[in-house]
């Protein structure tokens, strides 16, 4: 007998009605049936998003709605702001330049707080309005970072720039007001905090991004999201959709609601209340101090000694709970316990105690039952 713990920044598990859903007969993606799902699809993402501008649903990948965000709003030669403390952030950056745009890092650390200041100077010194965007990760998977986006957005101001926002890894695991926010652009996806597999993106855009769109020059096919709203118009997208997945999305958001936005909110919060209490329990740091810190990804600095790739062999192995290791320049420095999507606050307890005992039998030195007690007086502090 053996069970499988997925706790790994994604993909997430998915509750057993979404996996079922899957195993939907076919439709015509052309006919009514489709084009009734599609509305009422689009209509509870906006719920999600807290939105009332446009939004699209892409049969892509996250990385495929970074693609769309930057090829739709913005054009070869003109500058941005890429605003980068991890490996996404990198990555969206990255994305621009392949594209001819003139990119302006404003690099931190991995793990530590974006550079607010350099952002504000950046954009008081842009006299002739030449920056077009900002572009930013909310939650930085990668480390375990939450960058404060109402920050971003009053700094912003009244600056033309739009604000393009990743929010892959925390879009319907904490609150992002997209409209009352300013957010002009953003995207997640589906195999985090919505509950799904992979496969599916999402997309918002406000009415100022669309009328920037109207300018830009950028080559796209796939990702025009002119053709987009054209297909939407009538009920369709532009090209054949993951059917499967966008039923199960149905049932997804139904569960979604069910527990209610605020529920959500609260249950990751405390999950990641529970797996930090933990740690520090244990005697490991945390990469992230606690004011930083995400509700949906915790990293844990590896302690000396200890061989990371082995520790998380070790858990999969023995206990069956997979975790996750570093990205990039943070490979074999730390690992990660993934706390959201389908996950409650049992997982956290099961992964912690699987942790605990990993660390013991790779000799180091933990008291069995400290990480667990601290998980559980936090969970019951709520």
């Amino acid at each position: 007998m053996r069970k499988e713990f997925l706790l790994i920044p994604g993909p997430t598990p998915i509750p057993p009605q979404v996996a079922m859903a899957m195993a939907t007969e076919m439709m015509n993606h052309r006919g009514p049936r489709f084009k009734t799902l599609l509305e009422e699809l689009t209509a509870s993402l906006k719920e999600v998003f807290q939105t009332e501008g446009r939004l699209y649903i892409l049969t892509a990948s996250g990385t495929g709605a970074m693609e769309a965000a930057i090829v739709n709003f913005v054009s070869p030669g003109q500058r941005i702001i890429s605003l980068t403390n991890g490996s996404f952030g990198d990555r969206f950056a990255a994305i621009s330049e392949a594209y001819g745009i003139e990119v302006e890092r404003i690099a931190s650390d991995w793990g530590c707080p974006l550079n607010y200041q350099a952002l504000e100077d950046a954009l008081k010194a842009d006299r002739d309005k030449k920056i077009s965007a900002i572009t930013v990760v909310h939650n930085e998977s990668s480390t375990g970072m939450m960058n404060n986006l109402a920050l971003i957005s009053k700094i912003r101001g009244d600056h033309p720039a739009l604000l393009i926002v990743d929010t892959v890894s925390s879009m319907g695991a904490v609150d992002i007001p997209v409209d009352r926010w300013g957010i002009d652009v953003c995207l997640t996806a589906s195999q985090k905090a919505l509950m799904l597999p992979p496969g599916l993106a999402i997309i918002s855009a406000s009415e100022r991004a669309w009328a920037a769109r109207e300018k830009t020059s950028n080559s796209k096919f796939y990702f025009s999201l002119e053709k987009a709203q054209q297909f939407l118009e009538i009920g369709q997208t532009p090209f054949t959709p993951a059917l499967s997945q966008m039923v199960a999305m149905q049932k997804g958001l139904e569960l979604y609601f069910e527990e209610g936005r605020e529920g959500v909110y609260s249950r990751h919060r405390r999950m990641a209340k529970a797996v930090r209490a933990a740690a520090r329990a244990l005697g490991l740091e945390l990469l992230v101090d606690d004011q930083y810190a995400s509700m949906t990804v915790t990293a844990i600095i590896k302690p000396p000694r200890l061989d990371v790739s082995q520790l998380r062999s070790t858990m999969r192995s023995r206990f069956g709970v997979e975790i996750a290791g570093g990205q990039g320049k943070l490979s074999e420095k730390i690992f990660r316990f993934g706390h959201l999507g389908a996950t409650v606050e049992m997982d956290m307890i099961v992964g912690i105690a699987a942790l605990e005992m990993s660390l013991s039998i790779l000799g180091h030195p933990v008291e069995l039952g400290s990480g667990v007690k601290a998980a559980e007086e936090a969970l019951l502090e709520g």
